[in-house]
């Protein structure tokens, strides 16, 4: 809806900025960004018509949105031609639609070789290994320049790219350690991703596994199902994560949270 004053209507609303909102809107857009697995794509067609298609994401440690994509598709072309683009994220849920938080994250997208960002898109979408490989596809990253979430009627805000993303000039060791981590809590450790995923709010009973983790905190999937779990406060290296891992877990044990 429009402002409004003594002497008419001043034009439409704006939605703040992140840190003046009234709700933690940071908060809010990277877990959008971190649990949302597929969402809409708006690219730019060779006469400037937008053009919206449907793609799987994921997401690089600091946040980076990460797609892979088959230069066959309209969307693909569109991209190699003009990078500025935008991915909508949206939670969904029952009822009325709208209700439901959304982030759309405008930037420009490039193919990246970067075998993190393969590795954590693949984890994310196990699937995508039957086609990952085929010649005519290929991994973009979305650099974002803005972010625009609304968290439901009556809450908006508007971002910047560092809001969006994680700082990870703190936490290189984090980021090098993160596979053998991940491979490591999905053979050894199933019980605590599970009292995890149940402590988060994630529906408690599935077969949930690591698929990423940041200095924020990690990524769990069951199924089509996702779980963001972040930790009491800010890890940057493998020895801050176990001590966070292992308090976490006596936490919901003592709370009697169960998988």
């Amino acid at each position: 809806m429009g402002e409004t004053s003594e002497n008419g209507p001043r034009g439409p609303a704006r939605p703040l900025p992140a840190e003046a909102a009234p709700f933690d809107a940071i908060g809010l857009a990277r877990a959008l960004l971190r649990g949302v697995r597929s969402g809409a794509l708006a690219t730019l067609d060779p006469d400037g018509t937008p053009f919206a298609s449907l793609v799987t994401m994921a997401t690089d440690s600091d946040g980076t949105p990460l797609m892979l994509l088959s230069r066959l598709s309209a969307h693909t072309r569109n991209l190699l031609a003009s990078p500025r683009c935008s991915l909508l994220f949206s939670q969904g849920g029952k009822g009325d639609p709208l209700a439901h938080p959304r982030l759309t994250v405008v930037g420009r997208a490039v193919q990246t070789q970067e075998i993190r960002a393969r590795e954590r898109f693949l984890a994310r979408h196990p699937k995508a290994k039957l086609y990952a490989d085929f010649p005519d596809f290929g991994f973009f990253a979305l650099d974002p320049e803005a972010g625009h979430l609304n968290g439901g009627f009556a809450k908006a805000a508007t971002l910047t790219r560092d809001q969006l993303l994680l700082d990870l000039s703190d936490a290189e060791a984090l980021v090098a350690g993160e596979r053998g981590a991940v491979e490591h809590m999905n053979a050894d450790h199933a019980d605590a991703l599970a009292l995890y995923a149940a402590g988060s709010g994630a529906e408690a009973g599935l077969p949930w596994r690591l698929t990423g983790l940041d200095p924020e905190g990690m990524d769990l999937m069951a199924g089509d199902r996702t779980a963001r779990v972040t930790y009491p406060e800010r890890v940057a290296d493998m020895g801050g994560l176990r001590k966070s891992l292992v308090s976490m877990a006596a936490r919901a044990r003592a709370t009697g949270t169960e998988a």
